[in-house]
């Protein structure tokens, strides 16, 4: 499999003065070492020796020396707390489409270790995307549905699957060193599973160092709340990497998604970032939050080396799209490989107080065919004019050979260079 350079940090110098703007994902060690799998389908499953099914109403705690069979729907209800010990594997079983679904009310304790993470993956022998339900993760957290509440239910009970509230400090566990395989089912006739859902989830639960890869539906998906989250990888994803929508108030850092020209689910394409202000507009109270999603030192890479040739063929699309009503402000950040870079709602009228909602500073943006447009609108002159002004200090290039750019600081470390499996980046903090 091809090398690929992650461009994530850039020397800029202002006003004749050094001045390190740190772009992309960082870090003083590589924080992706020893947890993440970027080939997981050479990783052969291991025999389970436990069942995982129907109902868990009581506190209970999954060992590492037992493998976990996920058959069916499993729910943790009843305020119950279920634990899973670093290291423990649970198998989603592709015949029943096994689905964890953490109930309102109950927690999910899943503290994994970077040297012994917790891993769900699929029980085939031959692994694709969509081969098992996913992760779902219910809190009593706001939305912006009337009534404040939702339903995740797709094929499930939607009894057990009810989220939303008024606990924007809620605390619906934590979720730390878990890695998520080949999740992401499709329902006929509605829609795909992601490979974790985090519905009206309180700012007190923990979600770090969490990756999924080869989702059939979203990488990550959050459906309202409130929500702090850092070192989300989403590698390969069929659907959108990172998907914010009904009202949610995100906090997203230090975070990596690389995707494929040829791994797409939809004829808009797939995205890096999908933020939308609510799901349904009939189904929304008007007088309660849109989404706000705050992101910095994130880097967004389309894992290709004939980028010029995808986006002529039409492989490729946006890496990231605002919809009408929900707010963006991305921080040190780099783009690179995308048509165009951003694309804003057709909806949303392009005036100062509406792109004040939309922010993009100390941003990287590579490789791109445009940067920020609006949809069905290839005139992006007052864009262009309003993100190139020097205050929002965002960088934009096109260089053909795959070069990283690092700080002097970590061009004189000796440990800059940091191998992500096939991937090679340089990070540093």
């Amino acid at each position: 499999m091809k090398k690929i350079t992650l461009l994530v940090c850039l020397l800029l110098t202002a006003a004749g003065v050094n001045a390190q703007q740190e772009k992309g994902i960082i870090g003083y060690n590589n924080w992706l070492d020893n947890w993440t799998e970027f080939k997981p389908h050479k990783v052969e499953s291991k025999e389970p020796n436990q069942i995982l099914a129907g109902n868990i109403t009581e506190n209970t705690k999954l060992l590492k020396r037992n493998v976990y069979v996920l058959q069916g729907n499993v729910y943790v209800t009843n305020n119950a707390v279920l634990t899973i010990e670093p290291g423990t594997v649970i198998i989603g079983d592709s015949e029943t489409k096994g689905t964890l679904v953490i109930t309102k009310g109950a927690q999910i304790m899943a503290i994994g270790q970077e040297t012994d993470p917790i891993i769900f993956t699929s029980n085939k022998s031959m692994k694709k995307a969509g081969d098992w339900g996913g992760v779902v993760v219910l809190g009593d957290a706001p939305i912006n549905k009337f009534g404040s509440v939702g339903s995740y239910n797709l094929d499930l009970d939607p009894a057990l699957t009810v989220y939303g509230g008024n606990n924007e400090a809620s605390n619906s566990g934590v979720l730390k060193f878990v890695r998520i395989e080949f999740a992401g089912k499709k329902v006929k006739g509605l829609d795909s599973f992601n490979g974790l859902t985090i519905a009206g989830v309180g700012n007190k639960t923990v979600v770090e160092n969490i990756m999924v890869s080869y989702s059939g539906g979203d990488s990550f998906a959050f459906y309202g709340g409130d929500v702090n989250a850092s070192q989300l990888v989403s590698y390969k994803s069929i659907n959108d990497d990172f998907k914010f929508t009904q009202g949610v108030q995100a906090r997203l850092y230090n975070s990596l998604a690389v995707r494929s020209s040829y791994l797409s689910s939809n004829k808009d394409g797939s995205r890096c970032l999908e933020v939308k202000g609510y799901e349904k507009k009939n189904e929304t109270d008007f007088t309660k939050k849109f989404t706000l999603v705050s992101a910095s030192n994130v880097t967004l890479l389309n894992d290709s080396e004939k980028i010029k040739a995808d986006i002529q063929s039409g492989l490729v699309k946006e890496a990231i799209y605002v919809a009408e009503n929900a707010s963006l402000e991305l921080k040190r950040s780099v783009v690179s490989g995308f048509n165009p870079a951003v694309l804003i709602d057709s909806k949303t009228e392009i005036n100062s107080a509406n792109l004040k909602k939309i922010k993009f500073e100390e941003m990287f943006f590579n490789q791109c065919n445009g940067n920020i447009f609006t949809e069905n609108n290839k005139d992006n002159t007052d864009l262009e004019n309003w993100y190139g002004n020097s205050i929002f200090a965002n960088v934009y290039s096109h260089t053909e050979n795959q070069e990283t750019f690092v700080d002097a600081y970590n061009a004189r470390r000796p440990d800059f260079r940091l191998k992500l499996g096939n991937i090679t980046a340089s990070s540093g903090k």
